[in-house]
């Protein structure tokens, strides 16, 4: 079923709920009544005043359903407090000299971002610029949604657990042909001609900086303390140039407590990407560890937590001309390459709670959108305990024991080709991302667009590109 054919049988289904009654749960949690008004909101109102856009990087189907489990099978998360799902397609393209590109159908964050940053499809490595002969040719560069949001009198926000110059936080505020020209240094090495000695936009930390989002929290601090090369700016560092262009500067939890809502905010936490929440057992060959539960509250106290971080990013961002906040919950993606399963799970819960600090915020404000989905799947899957042993996946496993008190076994086989008989190969260690369909989830007005199965780049629409 198509979107217009999904939209048009819930409004059939919402009717029908409408003349038999709703029902609100004794204990006054959500009933069916409070379903069916945000599913006819989600139908008929398309102009939400906030928009906020959750990105779980890498967390497919089975990375959410882990997670899911892991907490207890009775036990839903935040996501599923959400009315609406959907699918997305999420197929990037290769190079060439003209249109039409070929499809690659195992994309990156960088080509799968710039599709709902801006509505168009291109080269895996490229930051918010269309496709182009090669990847060492820059494309055309393409307004992206938050931007057009800054635009409209918006206030915008951009907050992530990766480097703040990572793939998905930059595809809102950067535009360049490689996702690793993240400080002005890195740029100077592998994007010579888009530096601002060059006369481009410089590197993806200098242009978050200069495109005066008022919020930006996350990782990268070493990306943001390089010196800038050309410009107003020239020989400072890009966190000198955002204090002069007004920016607080915080760099622990206290600071991002105490930060005040009259000037933009720049937070900057670790130097590299922040630290995780869980940790547990290495994943290996064959039957894989003696069961054991993951060890949780591992993230040190000055670091915030991403739901602490989405909450004060709300609080900053809310005023009566609406904001547009974008959340992504970076390392389920990376604790995935690294085979680390506790990594990955506590990842995955970290990022729900953050969809929950979201969804209670739309509870009392429902003119706002929020949705939460993948940039793309990944490669965890659950398979049988097998407590025999005979029939043993082929790549690393990891047996966790989950609050039912039960083994969660996760295996991970998208690694290098270790050669015919042998196991998969260390060199290099990380596992690859898969091309499947990433789910979707919704609420507020416009949600219904993400119903059926569409592709990334309609998501831009849905937020309002």
């Amino acid at each position: 079923m198509n979107r217009r054919g999904a939209i048009a049988a819930l409004a059939v289904g919402t009717a029908a709920v409408a003349v038999l009654g709703t029902t609100v749960a004794a204990d006054g949690s959500p009933g069916r009544g409070d379903t069916e008004r945000e599913i006819e909101q989600a139908l008929h109102d398309h102009h939400p005043r906030n928009v906020i856009l959750l990105i779980g990087d890498g967390m497919g189907t089975q990375e959410i359903t882990a997670a899911r489990y892991y907490q207890g099978v009775h036990n839903k998360l935040n996501v599923d407090r959400m009315p609406l799902t959907g699918f997305d397609t999420t197929w990037s393209v290769k190079p060439a000299p003209k249109a039409p590109y070929l499809p690659d159908y195992d994309p990156d964050s960088a080509s799968t971002g710039t599709m709902w940053a801006t509505g168009v499809k291109t080269l895996d490595e490229r930051i918010s610029q269309g496709p182009s002969s090669a990847i060492n040719v820059p494309g055309r560069n393409y307004q992206s949604v938050m931007e057009k949001a800054r635009k409209r009198g918006m206030k915008v926000g951009d907050v992530s657990t990766a480097e703040l110059t990572d793939a998905t936080p930059a595809v809102q505020g950067a535009h360049i042909s490689l996702r690793g020209c993240q400080g002005p240094t890195d740029t100077a090495a592998s994007c010579p001609q888009e530096t601002k000695a060059a006369g481009g936009l410089g590197s993806i930390a200098e242009q978050e900086v200069d495109n005066h989002f008022d919020v930006l929290l996350g990782g990268g601090r070493a990306r943001f303390e390089q010196t800038v090369t050309g410009g107003r700016d020239k020989g400072a560092t890009v966190v000198d140039s955002a204090r002069r262009q007004g920016y607080q500067y915080v760099t622990d939890a206290n600071g991002l407590r105490g930060a005040k809502d009259d000037r933009p905010v720049l937070g900057l936490f670790n130097s590299g990407n922040m630290s995780l929440e869980w940790t547990g057992p290495t994943a290996s060959t064959g039957k894989g560890n003696t069961p054991a539960a993951c060890t949780e509250n591992q993230r040190p106290a000055n670091e915030p937590s991403l739901a602490d971080m989405t909450s004060k990013a709300i609080r900053l961002l809310d005023n009566r001309k609406g904001f547009f906040l974008q959340v992504e919950g970076a390392s389920i993606d990376k604790q995935d390459h690294a085979t680390n399963a506790c990594g990955q799970l506590g990842e995955t819960v970290a990022f729900d709670r953050a969809i929950g600090v979201a969804l209670d915020y739309q509870r009392t404000h429902p003119d706002t959108l929020v949705i939460a989905t993948a940039d793309h799947s990944h490669t965890s899957q659950i398979v049988s305990e097998d407590a025999g042993g005979t029939g043993l996946p082929t790549g690393y496993s990891t047996n966790v024991v989950t609050k039912d008190g039960q083994t969660l076994t996760l295996t991970y086989g998208t690694a290098g080709y270790g050669g015919p008989g042998a196991a998969p190969s260390a060199n290099p260690p990380s596992q690859q991302h898969t091309g499947a369909t990433v789910p979707l989830w919704g609420i507020g007005p416009g949600a219904a667009a993400i119903l059926g199965t569409n592709d990334h780049t309609d998501l831009f629409h849905t937020l309002g590109g």
